[in-house]
């Protein structure tokens, strides 16, 4: 069984249709997938009735935007129920920040390249969630880079003097929030050195006692020393490891299924549905 526990959609930062993402998981021979938009649930509904129509296991997920002090942290949550209101907040005070927050990006950018706010709208079209990705393909589109990728390396990394933070919720006060509302919370890429600081392994230890049900070891931006580390550190604090592949469509590299979660750990994870 392939399982792939982690793909964006273009409700979102994804290039594609929640119901592309289930049809290109179906070819990439996926039997279980969980579409994970930032800070949204708009994509279930969708998404669900192509998995269901394919023959995929759908895994209603987000990733939710949180900190530890100035360090982002993203926290995938697993089977959530959409109809939690204390959660519903969480997410809608962050959808709001992203879009005040990318205003002001698009402010500082537009000093030194041609840059209007409405170039960001018309990428982001129907989004739920306004991110980095959107000034990225606006800058593309206006013709200063070839890629998204380039245009993160050159201006849009996290130490990039365009950089500006947003609103998230402490990332203790988010595993809560995802277990109150019956999801699973599993730390998305924590290891991923070369997106920003990452948190010391206290902070893992203290989550574990929070709620945190799994770490993403296998993934595309951690090196083999990282996976080592987060292996070691799932196995001490009795976390479960999983794999994924963060797809994003055409804005990323990462493939589906190029990381996968195993049956086992996939099974202990719904054991912890709420």
């Amino acid at each position: 069984m392939r399982i792939d526990l982690h793909t964006h959609s273009n409700v979102s930062d994804g290039t594609g249709t929640p119901a592309q993402v289930m049809r290109d998981a179906a070819a990439a021979g996926l039997d279980v997938v969980a579409l994970t938009d930032h800070d949204s649930t708009d994509g279930w509904e969708e998404a669900a009735a192509e998995a269901d129509r394919l023959g995929l296991r759908f895994v209603p997920g987000i990733e939710v935007s949180a900190k530890d002090r100035w360090v982002s942290i993203h926290m995938l949550a697993l089977w959530p129920r959409p109809d939690d209101a204390a959660l519903a907040e969480i997410l809608a005070l962050t959808r709001d920040a992203r879009v005040g927050r990318a205003r002001s990006m698009v402010e500082r950018i537009s000093v030194e390249y041609t840059l209007e706010w409405e170039d960001v709208v018309r990428q982001s079209g129907d989004a739920a969630t306004v991110g980095r990705p959107h000034i990225a393909d606006a800058l593309v589109e206006r013709g200063h880079f070839a890629t998204r990728g380039e245009v993160f390396d050159a201006i849009l990394h996290n130490s990039s003097r365009f950089y500006v933070h947003h609103y998230a919720p402490d990332v203790h006060d988010a595993v809560r929030a995802i277990r109150a509302a019956g999801g699973v919370p599993v730390f998305a890429h924590p290891g991923a050195h070369a997106r920003g600081r990452v948190v010391p392994d206290a902070v893992i230890a203290s989550l574990a006692k929070a709620g945190l049900a799994g770490l993403e070891v296998d993934h595309r931006d951690h090196d083999e020393e990282s996976r080592a580390r987060l292996a070691a550190l799932a196995d001490r604090y009795g976390l479960i490891r999983t794999g994924s592949s963060d797809y994003h469509g055409t804005g990323k590299l990462n493939l589906l299924g190029e990381n996968l979660t195993s049956p086992a750990a996939f099974e202990a994870l719904e054991a912890q549905r709420g």
